[in-house]
């Protein structure tokens, strides 16, 4: 049985999918990654798309002792999911938008989400 490797791609970002990164803190590296190891693919709503999503893990305040032997709270990540729309064009994966949706979506809902988000 072969296996088949899903290809690499030369990304392209949009002007909007730039701007849609630094208004919610998302890295490039963290966008590549998230296309190659989705949790979840979905069409988006643009013909053509598709939409890939990752959560976020759910946790919440810890506490940490610090060298003066005070306890301080270090805020760890929010439950929430970041998601990104690209479609193939011959050689090219143009990246059109990422968002950071702040709770956790069912299976399907994609394109209320987009429509609301990108």
């Amino acid at each position: 049985m072969k296996i088949m490797k899903e290809e690499y791609k030369k990304i392209h970002w949009t002007e909007h999918s730039k701007a849609k990164m630094r208004q919610y803190g998302l890295s490039k590296n963290k966008l590549i990654n998230l296309i190659y190891k989705p949790q979840r693919k979905e069409e988006g709503i643009v013909p053509g798309t598709l939409a890939v999503m990752q959560t976020n893990p759910i946790r919440s305040y810890a506490r940490k002792r610090t060298t003066l032997n005070r306890a301080s709270k270090s805020y760890l990540k929010a439950p929430g999911e970041i998601w990104l729309m690209y479609k193939d064009v011959k050689d090219l994966r143009k990246v059109i938008s990422a968002w950071r949706y702040p709770g956790i979506s069912k299976p399907g809902e994609a394109a209320d989400i987009i429509a609301k988000y990108s």
